[in-house]
């Protein structure tokens, strides 16, 4: 009799533990509510300055597909228009194949709209330099003309590191620092998946970017948020193709040898 209540006994204990140890704690369930930022109202609070990209040593090479689209290759400016008001595209025509930017004319932008794409483009900033920041050889490339990938001197100029050379702009910074010096010839290769919204405006899938520069990988598919915002934050507008635009910031800077693949 003892033996069968010992055994009882034991049992019951053990239920017990069993049971305490499912029980949750008096605060494991409880999630705390989020908290919503006001919306930026000045330029600054949007930049992030540390930590830094760790520059490297950039080295590249390219072959332009059978298959691509060619935008431009030194001979006219017919596949651009001015992104003001659909003009002929004025940025000048230089006698080495590339174009610059004419400070004033404004942005130019592809006649046509494109959706996912791969895009190679080589751009250079002045050899001399007159600013510190994003006043220095600043550029931008547009997708869907509204999400830009940054075109800064970033060679021993020190700037926020999701507006330097290589960031998806207010958004990612680069993952490295790829830049050569003023005045060289830079390439960015890259894989650009557009964002899909449906029937009612809303985004169902982000849009992503990949992007070598100078042959090295600084963005590996990385998540864009929306548009491109200097102020505040990014937004998701439903759209569909649109157009590649290059930005006039008031620099000189130069391009050549553009193409793309639509994907």
């Amino acid at each position: 009799m003892n033996k069968i209540t010992f055994k009882t006994f034991v049992l019951l204990i053990l239920i017990l533990s069993i049971s305490a140890c499912q029980q949750p704690k008096s605060n494991e369930n409880i999630t705390s509510k989020e908290e919503v930022q006001p919306e930026p109202t000045q330029p600054d609070a949007t930049e992030v300055w540390e930590p830094q990209p760790t520059i490297i040593t950039p080295v590249y090479d390219s072959i332009v597909p059978s298959d691509a689209i060619v935008l431009f290759d030194g001979k006219n400016l017919n596949q651009w228009k001015s992104s003001k008001d659909n003009a002929k595209a004025q940025w000048t025509l230089n006698e080495d194949g590339s174009m610059t930017v004419k400070p004033g004319i404004g942005d130019i932008q592809t006649k046509e709209g494109f959706g996912s794409i791969q895009l190679h483009i080589e751009w250079k900033t002045p050899e001399v330099t007159v600013s510190e920041g994003q006043g220095r050889g600043n550029s931008g490339i547009f997708f869907q003309d509204r999400y830009e990938l940054q075109i800064l001197d970033n060679f021993r100029n020190k700037t926020y590191a999701n507006g330097q050379a290589g960031s998806i702009y207010k958004q990612s910074p680069p993952l490295v620092n790829a830049s050569k010096k003023n005045g060289e010839w830079q390439v960015y290769d890259i894989i650009f998946n557009a964002p899909e919204f449906n029937g009612s405006g809303e985004k169902v899938k982000s849009g992503y970017i990949t992007v070598l520069h100078n042959g090295v990988v600084i963005q590996n598919h990385t998540e864009i948020l929306g548009t491109t915002e200097d102020i505040g934050f990014p937004k998701n507008d439903a759209h569909g193709k649109a157009p590649i635009r290059l930005q006039d910031h008031g620099n000189l800077i130069s391009y050549r040898n553009i193409w793309l693949r639509e994907l």
